[in-house]
């Protein structure tokens, strides 16, 4: 049995979810997919989970800078930390590893999580940030500092979409995947690969819509930013479609693709492992490069046996 690690599996651990709930009581309504209690659960969450998986836990798309100022976003998301740590710590056999929550209002406490929790915790494997942040682009200059200290320190990137509210017809079906790919269009024309070689971006749901309009990205951009766009990593979120997983390795190769389920969320009660190991095992590529997908490329990055 090949051992997986899912580097894409979303938590509302219980103290932050209260927290949150005491700042909007309507986040059941507004986000209807909180509501499975194996976010919040982790007994019920590691009685479902199948025994050859270890997960990589983030948190869902709950941030506190959209309903604090600086200070006090910034304090809820070291709290928030703080639980996702002690739940990695305590779960060595269910979770491989955390990815800290920072907040945007507060770009120097963002770096200061880095240096004081990211780097002293080896549980704590990298940063989660959104396609968009306060209203602006990933891309947008205020947010460049974190980068640079990001790729300096050899932390990896988190990308996670949410919608952006100036559109009026969003869904989670397309839009989800159009806001994703136009941020790590956006990342390469800020030229963050030239300026930041070492920047590791891993990017959720297969990288969207890049592996198929490979051929429009390399003959209208130019060469230096179509070649950046494959430095991205991306994971296997996309509920099955063995096919298009095929088209995702052949563009992003098989050292840049890790093995990720969006778990818990997809396919009710416990999220799509069972889907996605399926569509990995079905594609016509070596074992090898399969195992480099479920665990070894997650290995290599984080330097480290799981």
């Amino acid at each position: 049995m090949t051992k997986k690690i899912d580097l894409f599996a979303h938590v509302l651990l219980p103290e932050f979810y209260e927290k949150m709930l005491m700042l909007d009581k309507t986040l059941p309504d507004k986000l209807p997919f909180i509501k499975n209690t194996v976010l919040t659960d982790m007994k019920k969450r590691q009685e479902l989970l199948p025994s050859d998986v270890k997960q990589v836990i983030s948190y869902v798309n709950i941030n506190p800078e959209d309903y604090l100022l600086g200070k006090a976003a910034s304090l809820l998301a070291r709290k928030a930390n703080a639980e996702l740590l002690a739940t990695v710590k305590d779960n060595p056999h269910a979770f491989a590893g955390g990815v800290a929550m920072v907040a945007m209002n507060n770009i120097p406490d963002a770096i200061e999580i880095v240096d004081d929790f990211v780097l002293p915790n080896a549980e704590i494997v990298g940063v989660q940030l959104f396609t968009r942040h306060l209203g602006k682009s990933i891309a947008d200059e205020s947010f460049k500092p974190l980068f640079e200290k990001l790729a300096k320190c050899d932390v990896p990137i988190w990308l996670h979409p949410v919608f952006d509210e100036r559109k009026p017809d969003n869904n989670i079906i397309f839009s989800w995947e159009y806001e994703q790919t136009q941020a790590m269009l956006q990342l390469v024309q800020a030229n963050y690969f030239q300026e930041f070689p070492d920047l590791k971006i891993i990017v959720h749901h297969a990288g969207a819509m890049v592996p198929y309009f490979a051929g429009r990205i390399e003959q209208i951009l130019p060469e230096h930013w179509a070649k950046d766009f494959k430095k991205f990593y991306v994971d296997t979120a996309l509920l099955g479609n063995s096919k298009a997983l095929e088209l995702c390795v052949d563009y992003f190769g098989s050292d840049h693709v890790f093995f990720g389920t969006d778990a818990p969320l997809g396919v009710l009660p416990a999220g799509a492992t069972t889907e996605v190991s399926d569509a990995i095992d079905q594609m016509p590529i070596l074992q090898a490069e399969k195992d480099l997908i479920y665990y070894g490329n997650y290995e290599k990055m984080m330097q480290k046996e799981v």
